[in-house]
Parts: structure tokens; sequence; C-alpha cells
């Protein structure tokens, strides 16, 4: 049965790009607000559908040199201090690239856009901040965008680290936050992939969704499953 992974709707009816070949440092929290460009903010995880900020514009895409990797842990969105939940960050790889979705903010949504994320990503996730090229998946689109990311390293209390498929798989179906399941988390992510990034690959992200569902198989029914179900004659109670 499919699941509808429910990205938000655009703000505006009109897209547009913005390149730049700046070095600069990321923004923080309460800056941007003088700047005249628009600021770019690339989410992979659960900002691909709950972004929680208005923007002008969106832009599904991928970057490049980073792998995601489900090893940051979480003790409020997705689990607990005594349960702590599974989150993406990126990992640096040369050979790899990462997809998600770029979000436009413009005025007044820059300033806001940043306290915003600064609490739920640094402040309560432990995430840092890069710019970082992104890509946007149109073909008429012309060079990258410089966007902002938020990024988990190992320097960060939360992080976890690598384990296998099956034993993170294991920790997230036990893991439940604030933001809800970290199931949830993980099948909207896959959902994303799947759906709006159909010619991508993520190894990684799918494996432990195979896992999840090789512990829980009644989270999942076929059509064929339910038409065979219902297709069979039930028993009257006399």
């Amino acid at each position: 049965m499919k699941r509808d992974p429910q990205l938000p709707e655009e703000r505006s009816s009109s897209s547009s790009s913005s390149s730049s070949s700046s070095s600069s440092s990321p923004l923080g929290p309460g800056e941007g607000a003088e700047l005249a460009a628009p600021v770019w903010i690339f989410g992979y995880g659960s900002l691909v559908w709950r972004p929680g900020f208005e923007f002008t514009s969106r832009k599904v895409g991928f970057i490049r040199g980073y792998s995601r990797r489900f090893w940051q842990g979480d003790t409020f969105h997705r689990g607990s201090e005594k349960m702590p939940g599974r989150v993406v960050t990126l990992l640096e790889d040369c050979a790899a690239c990462t997809w998600g979705v770029a979000y436009e903010v413009r005025g007044e949504q820059i300033p806001a856009s940043l306290e915003y994320l600064n609490m739920r990503e640094a402040v309560l996730g432990g995430y840092d901040t890069k710019l970082v090229k992104f890509h946007p998946q149109e073909k008429d689109a012309e060079e990258p965008i410089l966007a902002l990311v938020y990024i988990a390293t190992p320097q960060n209390p939360s992080y976890l680290g690598p384990a296998s498929e099956e034993d993170i798989a294991a920790q997230i179906i036990v893991s439940s936050g604030c933001a809800g399941h970290n199931i949830e988390y993980l099948l909207r992510l896959a959902d994303f992939m799947r759906y709006f990034c159909p010619q991508a690959e993520d190894k990684h992200l799918f494996s432990i969704e195979e896992a999840l569902i090789s512990i829980l198989p009644c989270l999942y029914y076929t059509e064929e499953s339910l038409e065979e179900t219902a297709s069979v004659p039930q028993k009257t109670k006399g």
C-alpha cells in the first residue's frame, strides 16, 4: 500500500533560482535580514516534508560530496534521553551525492527561518551549518545554487555513528519523540526518495527500510494481499 509523502505545498506559483560563487561563512540565527538576494536552505531529512518555516519556493535536487547516514542520535524530536532515535546526517564522500529539497526564503522569511532552524537543528539537534552547492533536478537549471545545510558531526554529544542496518532499524522501531515516532521519519524519507527522486539510489536508506519491514511485516500490505483477504469467505456466528 502506497503512503503519501505529504510534501508541503509551494507558497508561490513561481519559482526562481539563485547562483553564487561566494565562499562566505554560513549564516547564524538572526543573520541575513539585510541580504538583498534570497537565501536557500537544503533539507535532506525531515525538512523535505516538514520545513516548519515560510518559504517562497522549493526545488528538488542534490548536493555532491556527501552520503546520507542514520548516524545521528535524537533525544527530542524522534527519541528520548532513555531511548534515543536515529535520524540522518551527512558524511563526506567525494563519490556520492545526497538528494533532498532546497527552500528559497526572502525578506522577512530569512531571519525567521534561520531563528527557527537554529533551535530545531542546532540547539535541539546538535547540527552545524555549512554552505554547499545545490543542483536542482530541473533540466533547464543553470548554475548550482549556494545553499545552507545542517550537518551533525562526530563532535556533537548526540552522534551515534555507524551500525548495521538491522541494528538501526531495531532502534528506530522502539523510539519516539515530540515530533512523532521514529518509524514515521524513516518511512516518509524513503517515500520522498521513491516518489520524487526515482532515478537516484540510496542503498543505506532503503536497506534500513527493508530491515524494518522484515522485523514488522504487519506494517505493509499489498493491494493483492488485501484483495485476497476480501475474497476469503468469512464465518458467520450462529
